[in-house]
């Protein structure tokens, strides 16, 4: 599934917000499975998420929401993996909209039925957030190793069916983002209201595959004109959110509108998260829901403490008079890039690591003889135990089955 953060109508829009710890998030992310039957060479999960589990149940889950909820939280985004796995959903959804959430699913579209949104209806599901690979068949079931296209266009016309805002999602990078007009079409005959055109964010499957996903200058900047050209031409008839990546920024983005200030992420297994990516960082526990109050989680635990506030920058964040916008930005792609967490976010320009991410996307200019790229790693289960060390090596010669 597609990381979300970005989303219409989500609160981490609102990039002002930043509550202290005593207010308690305001928007919680359940990804109450990590079982998908999409193998999207982005997705956000952990790359070593088969050796998580079990699953929290439904009563731990209605457990956790409603203590989030008593703390101040308001939105709760439902994904996965892709949520639909679990046959509880109807029940979260309902239950989470008695205690006062704006409840959005995030879905491929893979296993909603009409007997399902009808009950996620009455249950008062207040968005579903569709996502695609691409506008072409061919390349949608690639990108996913699945033949899904036929059926998420038949999710989109039924989400429209039962009147909820049609909001698409669509993951952007190197193999798809010259479809940009094409997928801008395909929203327009849906009845979009929202698109999400979200460029990778290179974490997780992503990172495994940035070679191969980052785009060019060249082909971001005609995304970007294409899809000014479109919202001059539809105004306020579809919103479209375009996600820049963050290697073509010179400034970091707050990570979720800052550490422990505004969002809580609970994993399937029931680990609470200042962020989807913080449980690779070394050095830091984080509690999880089955062991602990929601209150001591979000203002006591060690781990959402950690990068709260100023306290931990090291320069040049300590002195940087921009510091209070992006807080020294992702504290997952600091560790990523260079090994130390507490580092400035290297998509910086003022960061003396910098060029740890020039580098990468001076090499997209010219990703090189196409004979020789890197095959894609899906994910799945085989390649999930194979990357964390489980299972055999994966071959660099082979290229995988789509």
């Amino acid at each position: 599934m597609e990381k979300v953060g970005s989303a219409p109508n989500s609160i981490a829009s609102a990039g002002n917000i930043a509550p202290s710890k005593m207010n308690g998030p305001l928007w919680v992310n359940a990804e109450i499975t990590y079982k998908c039957p999409l193998h999207c060479v982005f997705c956000y999960n952990p790359i070593d998420y088969t050796q998580y589990g079990p699953e929290l149940t439904t009563e731990d889950w209605l457990r956790a929401l409603r203590q989030a909820r008593e703390l101040g939280a308001v939105q709760l985004g439902i994904s996965g993996g892709e949520p639909l796995m679990r046959d509880d959903v109807e029940i979260m959804v309902a239950e989470s909209s008695k205690l006062g959430y704006y409840v959005n699913l995030i879905t491929s579209g893979i296993g909603l039925t009409e007997k399902r949104i009808a009950a996620f209806k009455e249950g008062g599901l207040g968005q579903i957030q569709l996502s695609f690979q691409d506008s072409t068949r061919e390349l949608n079931d690639f990108l996913s190793s699945t033949k899904t296209f036929e059926l998420k266009s038949k999710v989109a016309k039924l989400i429209k069916q039962y009147e909820y805002p049609m909001v698409l999602n669509v993951v952007l990078h190197r193999m798809n983002i010259d479809h940009i007009e094409q997928i801008l079409a395909m929203a327009e005959a849906m009845g979009a209201e929202h698109v999400e055109l979200a460029n990778t964010q290179y974490y997780a499957w992503a990172m495994v595959n940035r070679d191969q996903l980052l785009p060019s200058r060249e082909q971001l900047a005609r995304a970007e004109e294409i899809t000014n050209q479109f919202r001059a031409r539809v105004g306020n008839r579809t919103k479209v959110y375009f996600v820049v990546p963050d290697y073509y920024a010179d400034r970091p983005k707050r990570c979720m509108n800052g550490w422990g200030t505004t969002f809580l992420n609970i994993t399937a297994d029931g680990l609470a998260l200042p962020c989807h990516e913080a449980r690779m960082l070394p050095g830091l526990t984080f509690p999880n829901v089955r062991d602990h109050d929601m209150r001591w989680i979000w203002q006591d635990s060690p781990g959402f403490n950690a990068y709260r506030g100023e306290g931990w920058m090291q320069e040049p964040c300590r002195s940087c008079p921009e510091k209070e916008k992006d807080l020294g930005g992702c504290r997952c792609q600091a560790f990523m890039l260079t090994g130390d967490a507490a580092n400035t976010d290297p998509v910086c320009d003022l960061s003396p690591l910098h060029h740890l991410v020039t580098e990468v996307v001076d090499k997209a200019q010219n990703p090189g003889n196409p004979a020789k790229v890197q095959p894609v790693v899906f994910r799945d289960d085989r390649n999930s135990r194979k990357l964390s060390g489980k299972g055999e090596a994966i071959p660099a010669d082979v290229t995988p089955v789509a």
